[in-house]
């Protein structure tokens, strides 16, 4: 194992929590549980990982197995990565084909290494008909940079990928090749739509809502704002208050369903629109170039607190289909234009 490698494998290592390096090194399935056993996990982790380098060297791990071991990591911490989603679809006419796993790989892993002549393809099956895929790119005249690769999650016979952000941009041409091609498509497309969590962006996209997904509990009740009445109040009001908040609970329950959102960040809307004014002879009347504004709503989880503005007394029931048509359209991303 050159020194390269050893690099390459010490700060892989090292990017591991040592409350999750067992685990993962576990689902590595590289060192031996025996292997594994004769290693002191207690020790500074700076000394655990040269013995971990050296076990791997003893056992001539080569750059693969190295790019495996990033696999494993990034899949435990997917939600650090921002992710794309690109759609795919079929020539006029084309039927299913029969789909075969490992022909996929062949031909994806052939179409890259002929356009370029340095570059690194990495494959890990995961969970229902995944497989997961690391590109370490590198140029004509470079050998492939491990230390920013591409990660590709793709499902089996579904028109969908999962990218992250590429570092170099005029691979991603050649990139939804070797996917349309490799998966017998005809074209893709990237989808307005974006988040670090792709448990969530799966869901949308295969409309699989009724799911549990990160931190948050789907059988607990919307929040409901205190309405705090005065016990001499008017029981006419306090009546008109129930019917209200029963209102505003059903139309969010028939907007929104008793299950958890998928998780987002974030939403960007796009507004362009030519200026409407009664007045003749108004300067922004006269202007050719349309009006331009951006408008983002952020929150750790967006779904989720448009979901309770309407219960909390903050907006009025129901919200705007804008801001409710995000998993449906499959879109975080909108622009706005006059019709």
């Amino acid at each position: 194992m050159d020194e390269t490698v050893a690099e390459f494998f010490k700060r892989t290592i090292l990017k591991i929590p040592m409350t999750e390096m067992m685990t993962i090194l576990k689902a590595w399935d590289f060192l031996s549980e025996k292997q594994l056993q004769n290693v002191n996990f207690r020790q500074r982790k700076e000394s655990l990982v040269q013995d971990l380098v050296l076990l791997c060297e003893k056992k001539r791990a080569s750059v693969h197995d190295a790019a495996l071991l990033d696999i494993v990591y990034t899949q435990f911490h997917r939600h650090r990565k921002v992710w794309d989603v690109f759609q795919m679809s079929k020539g006029p006419g084309e039927d299913i084909d029969l789909f075969d796993m490992e022909q996929f790989k062949s031909s994806f892993k052939k179409i890259l290494q002929r356009a370029l002549k340095n570059v690194m393809v990495s494959f890990r099956d995961a969970e229902e008909n995944a497989v997961w895929i690391r590109i370490a790119w590198g140029t004509q005249y470079r050998k492939p940079n491990q230390y920013k690769p591409v990660y590709v999650v793709y499902y089996s016979q579904t028109p969908y990928a999962f990218t992250s952000s590429c570092p170099l941009r005029s691979n991603i041409p050649l990139l939804g090749q070797a996917l349309t091609v490799a998966s017998n498509h005809h074209k893709i497309v990237k989808m307005d739509l974006r988040s670090r969590y792709l448990d969530s962006l799966k869901a949308i996209v295969f409309k699989q809502y009724n799911q549990t997904f990160e931190t948050y509990n789907s059988t607990t009740p919307l929040q409901e704002k205190s309405l705090e009445l005065d016990i001499h109040m008017d029981s006419r009001i306090i009546h008109e208050n129930r019917i209200e908040k029963e209102r505003v609970q059903r139309v969010t329950q028939e907007t929104f369903g008793d299950y958890s959102q998928p998780r987002l960040e974030f939403a960007q809307y796009k507004l362009e629109t030519k200026f409407k004014s009664d007045f003749n002879g108004d300067i922004l009347a006269e202007r050719k170039e349309p009006l331009r504004c951006l408008i983002k709503f952020s929150s750790p989880h967006l779904l989720e607190a448009l979901k309770s503005l309407a219960p909390a007394g903050i907006a009025d029931a129901p919200l705007s289909p804008l801001l409710t048509c995000i998993p449906n359209k499959g879109m975080n991303y909108f622009k706005i234009k006059d019709k």
